[in-house]
C-alpha cells in the first residue's frame, strides 16, 4: 500500500479495514504476477541468446512493463475514487443521521407546543368567561350612565335653546355692522376710483393709432402732426403743444392681441387738452389716411363701467336719441330736446 491516507470516521472503521485488506490482497496477486514474468524472463538469460531473441521480442517486455505501471496507476487511482466516494456516503449518512434528529426534536417540540396551547385555549375558555360575566356587569353599569348622560343632555338642549336666541341677536346686529362697513368699502372705492380720474385730467387717450408709425417717429411728434392735421387752429392760438409724458398702454407688446394698443399723453396745460378734446367730438380724427380716436383718459375701473352701455348707447343713436356718457359713467338721452 502506498504512503499514509486520510483517516476515516471511528464508526466505519471495520469496513474501511476489511476493504483495505482486499485491495492489498488484489496488489499482491498483480505483483505476484508481474515478478512470475520477470522469473521467467530470468530463467531464459541462460538460454541461447538466439533462441532467447527468436522467442521473446524486446519490446514485448518494454510494453509489458509499461503495461505494469498502467496498471497499477489505474489501480491507485481506482482505489482513491472508491475511497473518496465511501468517505461522501458515510458522510451523507452522518448528514441524513443528524437530519432525522433534528425532526425528532421537532416534533418533540411541537407536541410540548401542542400540549401548551391546549392549556392557553383552557385559560382563554376560563378568561373569556369570566369576561362575559363582568361586560354584563358592566352593561347595567354603562345603561345607568346612558339614562343619566341623556337627562344631562336634555338640559343642556334647552339651555342651548335659550342661547340660541342670543347668538341670532347677536347675529343681526353682526350683519347690520357688515352692512355698514361694505358701505363703507364702496364709498372709499368710488373715492379711490374718483382721485385716479382726477389725477389722469391733464390726459389724452389716443384709440386705432398704428404701431407702424412708432418705428419711424416718436409719439410725441407723431401727436403733434395730428393736431396740425386735424384742429391746426389750437396750434395758431397756443403754439407748440407742451406734452409732458407720451407712451403707449400698455407698456409690453402683446402679440396675440390684433389691434394696436392706445397711447397715453399727459399735457402741461389743461386747457389745451380741453380744446382737443372738443374738436374730436365735433370731428373724427385721421392720421396718415387712418381714423383715430381721441378721447379722455380714465381709470380702468371707469372704462370698464362706460363700456358696459356700448349696446344701449349704439342703439339710443339707431334711434336718434342724442345719448351722451358724462363723467364717471352715467347715460344721458336728449328726448325732444330734453335731458
Amino acid at each position: 500500500m502506498r504512503g499514509a491516507r486520510a483517516q476515516p470516521n471511528t464508526g466505519s472503521k471495520e469496513g474501511v479495514n476489511s476493504s483495505k485488506q482486499q485491495k492489498k490482497k488484489k496488489e499482491i496477486t498483480i505483483d505476484s504476477f508481474c515478478t512470475g514474468n520477470e522469473q521467467r524472463a530470468n530463467e531464459t538469460e541462460g538460454e541461447d541468446p538466439a533462441k532467447k531473441k527468436s522467442e521473446i521480442p524486446a519490446n514485448w517486455i518494454q510494453a509489458l512493463e509499461e503495461l505494469k505501471m498502467q496498471f497499477k496507476t489505474q489501480l491507485r487511482e481506482t482505489e482513491d475514487n472508491w475511497e473518496k466516494n465511501l468517505k461522501t456516503k458515510i458522510s451523507h449518512l452522518e448528514t441524513e443521521n443528524s437530519v432525522l434528529k433534528d425532526k425528532i426534536n421537532q416534533l418533540e417540540n411541537e407536541a410540548k407546543e401542542m400540549k401548551n396551547e391546549a392549556k392557553q385555549m383552557k385559560d382563554e375558555v376560563k378568561k373569556m368567561k369570566d369576561d362575559l360575566q363582568r361586560k354584563s356587569d358592566q352593561k347595567e353599569k354603562d345603561d345607568q350612565k346612558t339614562k343619566d348622560e341623556i337627562q344631562s343632555l336634555r338640559t343642556r338642549i334647552q339651555q342651548l335653546e335659550s342661547s340660541n336666541l342670543t347668538r341670532q341677536q347677536d347675529t343681526i346686529k353682526q350683519n347690520q355692522k357688515n352692512e355698514k362697513i361694505e358701505e363703507n368699502m364702496k364709498h372709499l372705492i368710488h373715492n379711490t376710483e374718483d382721485l385716479e380720474n382726477r389725477s389722469r385730467r391733464d390726459n389724452l387717450r389716443i384709440i386705432g393709432l398704428s404701431e407702424d408709425h412708432d418705428k419711424r417717429k416718436s409719439l410725441d411728434i407723431i401727436l403733434q402732426e395730428i393736431i396740425k392735421d386735424n384742429c391746426p387752429e389750437i396750434l395758431e392760438q397756443e403754439g407748440k403743444v407742451e406734452i409732458d409724458r407720451i407712451h403707449r398702454s400698455p407698456p409690453v407688446l402683446n402679440p396675440q392681441l390684433t389691434t394696436p394698443r392706445n397711447v397715453i399723453a399727459k399735457l402741461k396745460n389743461y386747457k389745451t387738452k380741453e380744446k382737443i378734446l372738443q374738436a374730436a367730438k365735433k370731428k373724427s380724427f385721421r392720421y396718415q389716411g387712418t381714423t383715430v380716436r381721441i378721447t379722455q383718459d380714465l381709470a380702468a375701473s371707469t372704462l370698464k363701467k362706460r363700456k358696459a352701455w356700448n349696446t344701449i348707447f349704439r342703439k339710443a343713436r339707431e334711434l336718434g336719441l342724442q345719448p351722451r356718457i358724462n363723467y364717471p359713467a352715467k347715460l344721458t338721452i336728449f328726448l325732444q330736446g330734453k335731458v
